[in-house]
């Protein structure tokens, strides 16, 4: 079985790393919210 790789827009990860300052700096809640997994969203959030 194979793994899909999902790939995410600039935009999108832009979005996502201002929402965590949104939220108070809780990387976990909005991962939730957005539906991806708390790695991917710290990874973008530590590059930016």
């Amino acid at each position: 079985m194979t793994k899909k790789t999902r790939t995410y827009s600039t935009e999108f990860k832009a979005e996502a790393v201002k929402k965590i300052a949104e939220n108070n700096g809780n990387v976990t809640a909005t991962a939730q919210q957005l539906g991806i997994p708390m790695q991917t969203l710290t990874n973008w959030n530590n590059k930016a």
